[in-house]
């Protein structure tokens, strides 16, 4: 299904009344005033979802250490700073411009100059391929070199993001198999999530997470408040992300994908925390609120059609699902410090199969479509880590990884009371009576 604006003759008609007939003098002023309502709608929306990037870097910058938080706040603001100029200059092209080569990618309004009737499509996709990019984020925190990161950066939203968003929504070969993802569980989120696989794959964990026999330890995040705020941010954004997905309010059914996310998002949370209950025996507040997003992650491929008891079961069986991959996951030695690759990867996965159970979609269909875009998010983002790490290096020195990115990468500390301390306390063990 393509993603583009539409105002009907129905659309006309309702905003004209049943008195006031349909002059051909009078349609061309309706259509306008209905194409203006709408474009009001997808701005707002859009900007709801631009607002999400708050979110993301509240919940990466809290479930990491502190030392890195500035590092975390920086890829965040690169993600949509870098992603939104390589969107505009060639990445909305490859998705939705006006040519398609063999149902895989497009061409057309490369650089996307004064194309004022398409502003809003424009602005509408640019903040969905961001969300894309910030996944990849969270999951290698901590260790990657700030300048490697921001050569990967215009891959994922100038290529491997657009090109399957082409195959999807902008009229590709798996929109014409009758493939389905309403707002993107798979395109946005099950993409993000295998890229980010193939980035910790490649940069490897982080100093000190498991011993030398191979056992995981816990490195908790510096603020769970932090992490909160941002989960709540983000599901306040999720709004525009889900309802913003009809790209039309004038006749539209915006409510049903907002109460389907709401549902959602609450039935995640509390799968995730009474599985993490009976897993690990407390209700863990980390997967509980991984539970939200899993479940609004879960729910974005159907939000616009299955029925609100369906948005309960996929947002529970998220938080679950979820939960078990983290877990997995962090056995296999695979170290994703906020859980990003299970909450956005695993839950997507699900999300885009739920189509095909629960919902419109054909579950043979949706399983090749899902299995198409992992292999191609996977395979090409593994390509360009490994080709960034074998030419100037993906990851900093032990020195620098234990010093903390901020410091290194940045010249500065997110919270300088930390280096007074230090200081202090260095002073103490060299002069200990304080003469």
């Amino acid at each position: 299904m393509r993603r583009t604006l539409m105002v009907t003759p129905l659309v006309v008609h309702a905003i004209a009344g049943p008195g006031a007939g349909i002059a051909s003098a009078q349609e061309p002023d309706v259509a306008e005033v209905a194409a203006a309502v709408d474009n009001v709608w997808l701005v707002v929306a859009a900007i709801l979802v631009m607002f999400m990037q708050a979110g993301f870097a509240l919940v990466e910058a809290g479930f990491t250490r502190a030392k890195n938080a500035g590092n975390i706040i920086m890829k965040n603001v690169m993600d949509f700073s870098v992603g939104g100029i390589t969107y505009w200059a060639f990445g909305f092209a490859l998705a939705y411009g006006g040519t398609s080569v063999s149902g895989f990618l497009s061409y057309g309004d490369v650089f996307f100059f004064n194309d004022n009737s398409r502003a809003g499509e424009w602005f509408f996709q640019v903040v969905f391929a961001a969300t894309a990019a910030t996944i990849i984020s969270g999951a290698v925190a901590g260790r990657v070199k700030f300048s490697s990161y921001l050569i990967y950066t215009p891959f994922i939203t100038g290529l491997i993001y657009p090109i399957v968003t082409h195959w999807i929504w902008g009229g590709g070969w798996l929109s014409s198999q009758g493939f389905t993802d309403f707002a993107g569980s798979g395109v946005v989120h099950m993409l993000g999530g295998s890229a980010a696989l193939a980035g910790v794959i490649v940069v490897g964990p982080r100093i000190g997470k498991y011993t030398p026999s191979g056992k995981p330890l816990p490195i908790p995040g510096h603020s769970v408040t932090l992490g909160a705020l941002g989960v709540f941010i983000l599901w306040f954004g999720w709004y525009g992300f889900n309802a913003g997905s009809t790209l039309t309010v004038v006749g539209a059914d915006i409510a049903t994908p907002a109460v389907t996310t709401t549902l959602a998002a609450c039935a995640g949370s509390i799968g995730a925390m009474f599985t993490a209950w009976l897993v690990v025996g407390k209700p863990d507040v980390g997967y509980t609120l991984n539970g939200v997003l899993a479940g609004l992650v879960g729910i974005t491929a159907g939000a616009d059609h299955l029925s609100f008891g369906a948005a309960i079961l996929v947002g529970l069986v998220a938080g679950i699902i979820m939960v078990f991959s983290v877990i997995w996951l962090e056995r296999a030695g695979i170290d994703d410090p906020v859980g990003a690759i299970s909450v956005h990867g695993a839950a997507g996965l699900w999300g885009v199969l739920s189509v095909g159970i629960l919902g419109s979609g054909s579950i043979a269909i949706q399983t090749f479509g899902a299995l198409a875009i992992i292999a191609w998010a996977f395979g090409s983002s593994f390509l360009v880590f490994k080709v960034i790490d074998i030419t100037v290096g993906m990851r900093v020195s032990e020195v620098e990884e234990i010093d903390g990115l901020d410091r290194s990468e940045h010249g500065g500390e997110a919270y300088p009371e930390f280096v007074f301390q230090e200081q202090v306390a260095h002073r103490h063990l060299l002069d200990p009576v304080g003469t």
